[in-house]
């Protein structure tokens, strides 16, 4: 019998694994897939998460691996800058800074740290039941039984719809690509993440490594015709954008449908608890989907320092964290909304370019903090 189960290999569940780790605890990782393979293509790790690695042991290997960013820029089509928010003081603050990372390369590292035994792979959990302890029943068909249960199975956890009975996921009617390119980026951009607001699209770029460049494009589904090229929708941009998508190869771009997870009441039940996406997916609009799963596995290690009984640990980790990550699901919903306007953009342009510099900051601030 295992003591603790982690459902899913995510940045979320391999995190909580390292945190155990440190906490000298025993766990198992099923993650469904055959192989932790690149997925998801570019990823941006904010101070909050860079803080977390750095306890870890691993926030030098993780900038290595990738590219330091320490300004982001929002600007109109043409590229005049709308809004700049510059992060040095709060990285020199936090002794941390914002890395764009490939997401492989994240996992490879987080996964490296761990015993190699400790991740099952191959292990698509089917069914959960709660006896004295949890059964798990995998499709390989193995039965594991556990004592504790991790759910870091993301917005459409099997844990979450199969014991706790909830969750609403909410279409944002956005739609996005993403991409991985080799493109050699103009140096003004090499530290800064870039992200141009149009009509009701916004394409955003950041350099991930030496060669790579990481792009996402996102629009309106409703707007634009089910077989425009994304290169035809996003035609009245600067022409550096046209050069990345045109630089791209086709099966380096990924294509998915941008939803969030209504809040749900209880992200915990008797010995088992929720992290990451499974209790609260946000619209990627703030980057901080997977920095908030590393925040929750950084708030579970805390409480092992303090706490030995797993439940309160879980009651006292949602209400810690319950503040935070409310905020972020409910104003990432607003920013994807107001950034994909589709009338009176010079307006919107215009008033969130006389937002003062430290008010973004102040944001920023509140986001990179950790709670304890």
């Amino acid at each position: 019998m295992n003591t603790i189960s982690i459902i899913g290999a995510g940045i979320g569940g391999l995190t909580l694994g390292n945190v155990l780790k440190q906490h000298q605890y025993d766990f198992t990782i099923y993650e469904s897939a055959p192989e932790i393979k690149p997925v998801g293509a570019g990823i941006m790790m904010a101070v909050n998460a860079m803080q977390v690695f750095d306890r870890l042991g691993l926030k030098e290997k993780i900038e290595n691996a990738g590219n330091k960013i320490h300004r982001i820029v929002i600007a109109n089509e043409s590229f005049q800058p709308i809004s700049k928010t510059e992060i040095l003081e709060l990285e020199t603050q936090y002794n941390s800074c914002n890395v764009a990372i490939h997401r492989a390369e994240l996992q490879k590292i987080l996964s490296e740290n761990l015993s190699p035994n400790s991740i099952q792979l191959n292990h698509s959990l089917q069914k959960i039941k709660k006896e004295e302890n949890y059964f798990l029943d995998f499709e390989n068909e193995n039965r594991i039984e556990s004592k504790i249960v991790f759910g870091a199975d993301g917005i459409k956890s099997p844990i979450r719809n199969q014991i706790l009975k909830t969750g609403t996921i909410r279409n944002s009617g956005q739609k996005c690509w993403r991409g991985l390119v080799d493109f050699d980026l103009p140096e003004k951009h090499h530290q800064e993440a870039f992200e141009i607001w149009g009509k009701g699209k916004r394409f955003g770029f950041v350099k991930i490594s030496d060669k790579k460049v990481y792009w996402y494009a996102c629009i309106n589904e409703k707007s634009f015709g089910r077989h425009l090229e994304i290169a035809e929708i996003f035609k009245d941009f600067a022409p550096l954008v046209l050069q990345i998508i045109e630089a791209t190869a086709h099966e380096n771009i990924i294509c998915n449908t941008i939803s969030d997870l209504a809040p749900i009441p209880q992200w915990y039940s008797e010995n088992l608890c929720l992290i990451g996406d499974a209790a609260h997916a946000t619209t990627p609009n703030m980057g901080q989907g997977a920095c908030q799963a590393i925040e929750d596995a950084y708030i579970i290690g805390k409480l092992l320092d303090k706490h030995q009984d797993f439940n309160a640990i879980f009651k006292k980790f949602q209400s810690t964290r319950r503040k935070k990550v409310d905020y972020i699901v409910n104003t990432s919903r607003t920013i994807g909304k107001v950034s994909q306007w589709e009338k009176g953009n010079s307006i919107r342009n215009f008033l969130i370019g006389l937002i003062p510099e430290s008010m973004n900051q102040k944001m920023a601030k509140k986001i990179i903090e950790l709670e304890m």
